[in-house]
């Protein structure tokens, strides 16, 4: 089983600074690469706690990669609708040569309507610049010279520099939540899946990914060749108090400012995203015990875990779990203990 970090930063400057956060991503991305975890990945958002500590995940995955010699950095997610596709292109090209040829490169739509509204772009335009934005990344890597001339980009002859260093390109992955449509494409296109699920959701969640197997295989791509990242919170501890208990807080502060960033939902509909009005509601809804018995976070003793994790893949079939350890402002002593235990008393579980 593959098994990684997902560093997607949620607390509040009264929890902690930037930079000390940072360091602490970095001295817990070397852990893990010892330990055994194969991928660590970042976010990009803005202005918000919420996400807004990492608006360039490049930037501090290449910090990463060059701390770690395994572990695969993956952007989770970078957005095309909020750049320039030969910027993008050059600098996740630059990312793979760092790393040596390690790198996943994760797209996402974006969701949040403040993002779209500072950046001036509309809403109902993401996924035309998503799917465009894809295209022309794809082929500025593995063609010579390109020209197109499409609905939101032109380019005439371009030579991107540097070239990606693996051949034809970094496996891409596709952000998705809820949209069904989003699922699809990703199946049809032969791309890996990243996804959250949401605390009672997950027979939602099965359906979906059910849609992405089959239009997998429909496209004519290998079968079973797909992979499915999870996003799930984890706090693990010896005792079984002392997880529950401490999770408790961090989780609190990652639904506040979760629901913070999704304010700019109110009043405010979009064709691009059907039904994210439930979405907003489902996430001021949560709770630490919602979370818990809706099997979407891990926490409790390495047991627990272990059990937690087996339920899930039973339901949704394997995954590679993607864990925040440092969500809302977890200290070094709690993130640290969760790669440990779940490295050395979960993971060989799964082998």
């Amino acid at each position: 089983m593959r098994y990684g970090l997902n560093f997607f930063p949620s607390f509040r400057l009264t929890d902690r600074s930037t930079d000390v956060y940072y360091d602490q991503v970095l001295r817990l991305s070397e852990r893990a690469d010892q330990l055994g975890f194969t991928s660590a990945k970042a976010v990009e958002h803005y202005f918000n706690d919420y996400g807004g500590h990492t608006p360039s995940p490049i930037v501090l995955l290449s910090a990463i990669a060059a701390r770690t010699r395994r572990m695969r950095p993956i952007t989770g997610a970078v957005t095309p609708a909020f750049n320039n596709p030969i910027k993008l292109a050059a600098e996740l090209a630059m990312l793979d040569n760092i790393s040596g040829g390690r790198l996943d490169v994760g797209f996402g739509r974006a969701f949040i309507p403040a993002e779209f509204d500072a950046f001036h772009v509309n809403m109902d335009d993401s996924r035309g610049l998503f799917e465009e934005g894809i295209e022309v990344i794809k082929r500025l890597w593995t063609e010579d010279r390109v020209t197109h001339h499409g609905r939101f980009h032109d380019l005439d002859q371009i030579h991107l520099t540097p070239r990606p260093v693996q051949h034809p390109h970094p496996p891409i992955w596709i952000a998705a939540v809820t949209t069904e449509q989003s699922f699809a494409w990703a199946g049809s296109n032969g791309y890996h899946l990243m996804i959250v699920p949401f605390a009672g959701a997950l027979v939602r969640t099965a359906q979906l990914l059910q849609i992405y197997r089959e239009a997998w295989r429909s496209a004519g791509h290998p079968d079973g060749a797909w992979q499915v990242q999870l996003s799930l919170h984890a706090y693990i501890a010896e005792e079984h108090n002392v997880a529950i208990e401490g999770f408790k807080r961090p989780i609190e502060r990652y639904v506040e400012v979760f629901s913070e960033a999704m304010a700019s939902w109110e009043g405010r509909a979009s064709g691009n995203y059907a039904g994210y009005a439930n979405v907003v509601e489902a996430i001021r809804s949560q709770t630490p015990e919602k979370l818990r018995e809706g099997n979407a976070a891990l926490v409790g003793t390495p047991t627990e875990v272990t059990e937690q994790l087996t339920y899930l893949r039973g339901v949704l079939g394997e995954f590679e779990p993607s864990m925040q350890v440092n969500f809302g402002g977890i200290g070094d002593e709690d993130a640290f203990r969760a790669i440990e235990l779940f490295a050395t008393q979960v993971a060989p579980l799964f082998k």
